[in-house]
């Protein structure tokens, strides 16, 4: 922790103080006024919060949530999220977000793989439940009027529980991931995973008496937890939340709240860059941003209009959490692009396909071995095989392809799966995409790889797009756009159109169904057309 903490006296090198309910009671005992979480009209000191978990934890129990079992949290961010997940763990118990996106079939196979005993929800949510026709389930609904509810927990467990003894490397939350490159897999975290992670933005942001970190990212997603929630926890600080982000209300909210830190996750920083300038821009309290990913060209920028003091950025994903970080300590250069240095309980290496460090330059696996325990997630909810393959040689194997310049700086390359092997050579299907988006007349791309008619253990790169409304760019036109302005090895010899590329429920591309859809009837082939791209 940084010297600005407010917990000096709670030892985190001890495991008993690495776990989260552990965490709630030592703040509760020695910080107990101190404002712990605001969300609208809503406040709760440490105090208030202990004494609402410990009778969430009772009523839970009274409808046979015990220890080992599993909660899915599927509503809209409140406080009340945030108290049940942790009377799950006061439960021995784990709570499981579901994505408040997620419909039909997705919904469906999501909750029925998470093997609930309970499913809380809100009258909101509730009709989505139902269209998802999941058998044997009645949810409790937070909001509804008649028991139970939330309140008729609280009402029949005035007096609440004691927290069951938990080990630091028990399994606390499951995070099911995105299922982008192929099915979800039920990501397991300890308690230890989620505290390493808020020790560091903590430490990163220099968190310390009087802060407040400000969320507006959905409950559902890990960030939320490692960037807000839990580093105020650690530290004994407050965390305000908002149900969803607004780029037009941030940095009223940002005033309202009083808040120090922010966090904010792919365009959002963007939405609020784009935005029309005030005189009032500078005119907020944060002094620390995590801004992921941020551009480095409007990064200093971005800190002067805003009148921000530190940046930083961070890389990882649920399996690791924090994985490499970039402190902005305003002294340390980075290249573009960099990612910034490892966690310091993890060793980084770049691996070839047969587990060999590659030299400076090339492109391998970024892959980490835990220096202490309990650092790396406990493994996929029932899948015993995905876990194994994940881990080898003495490594976890994070799917994420990158490369290490001559100065030791890290660079993000892609994704394994989607990196395609093509006469010879590796070819980013990031890099394809971000020429092809150039084109003025593309809404959506993207670009994967296919089989070879030559070579087995190759690819042919494909493009599936989406016009603009009005646009009428033909095949030829769009493999000639990237011809000039890319490597002519670039060129995709497949181009379909789409109305639509298919997404997951997070509004990301499902490269895996694309390649399984692979080349159609409507496909352009370019070899078949005559087209050769200029060397």
């Amino acid at each position: 922790m940084s010297g600005r903490a407010t917990l000096h006296y709670l030892d985190y090198s001890r495991p008993r103080n690495r776990v989260l309910t552990q965490v709630l009671r030592e703040q509760a005992k020695h910080n107990g006024t101190t404002l712990f979480l605001r969300c609208d009209g809503e406040a709760y000191n440490y105090s208030a919060t202990l004494d609402r978990v410990r009778r969430l934890a009772a009523g839970l129990g009274q409808l046979g949530v015990g220890r080992g079992d599993n909660v899915c949290l599927f509503m809209a961010s409140c406080a009340d999220y945030v108290f049940l997940t942790l009377a799950c763990n006061f439960l021995g118990a784990r709570w499981i977000p579901v994505n408040t996106d997620y419909r039909g079939t997705w919904l469906r196979d999501t909750i029925l793989e998470s093997e609930p005993k309970l499913v809380v929800s809100d009258l909101q949510h509730q009709p989505y439940l139902e269209a998802a026709s999941l058998p044997k389930l009645q949810p409790l609904l937070r909001d509804d009027h008649s028991p139970p509810n939330i309140e008729s927990l609280l009402s029949n467990a005035a007096k609440g529980v004691e927290p069951a003894e938990v080990d630091y490397g028990e399994t606390s939350a499951i995070l099911w991931t995105s299922g982008t490159t192929g099915r979800a897999k039920g990501v397991m975290q300890s308690h230890n995973n989620w505290i390493r992670a808020a020790l560091s933005a903590a430490e990163l942001g220099d968190v310390g008496a009087g802060d407040v970190l400000y969320n507006c990212l959905p409950l559902y997603n890990s960030a939320a937890w490692v960037a807000n929630i839990y580093p105020a926890l650690i530290s004994g600080t407050t965390v305000a939340m908002d149900p969803g982000f607004s780029a037009g209300a941030f940095w009223e909210r940002t005033r309202l709240y009083g808040a120090t830190h922010v966090f904010t996750l792919g365009a959002m920083h963007m939405f609020l860059w784009n935005a029309p300038e005030l005189p009032r821009d500078a005119d907020n309290p944060v002094r620390s941003a995590n801004m992921v990913p941020m551009p480095d060209a409007i990064h200093r920028p971005f800190r002067e209009r805003f009148g921000i003091d530190a940046i930083h950025q961070g890389f990882g994903q649920s399996e690791v959490m924090l994985l490499l970080r970039r402190k902005d300590d305003g002294q340390t250069a980075y290249p573009p692009g960099a990612l910034g240095e490892p966690a310091p309980d993890l060793e980084v290496a770049l691996l070839d396909d047969g587990d060999q460090p590659v030299p400076p330059g090339e492109t391998g696996e970024i892959c980490v071995r835990p220096l202490a325990p309990h650092v790396l997630f406990n493994g996929y909810y029932n899948e015993p095989e995905e876990t194994e393959a994940a881990f080898r040689s003495g490594w976890y194997h994070t799917g994420d392809l990158g490369r290490q310049d001559d100065q030791g700086h890290y660079f993000f390359v892609d994704r394994k799966k989607d990196v395609i092997r093509y006469k010879g050579r590796n070819v980013s299907s990031v890099t394809v995409e971000n020429v092809a988006r150039q084109h003025p007349d593309l809404a959506e791309v993207a670009v994967f790889g296919v089989p070879s008619d030559e070579l087995e253990a190759e690819r042919e790169i494909m493009l599936a797009a989406v016009r603009k409304p009005g646009a009428k760019v033909a095949e030829e036109d769009l493999a000639r756009f990237i011809n000039q302005n890319a490597p002519y090895f670039f060129v995709p010899r497949y181009i379909e159109w789409l109305e639509a590329l298919p997404m997951t429920p997070t509004q990301k591309v499902r490269k895996v169904e694309l390649r399984g859809r692979g080349v159609g009837s409507q496909t352009w082939d370019a070899r078949a057309a005559g087209f050769k791209p200029v060397h």
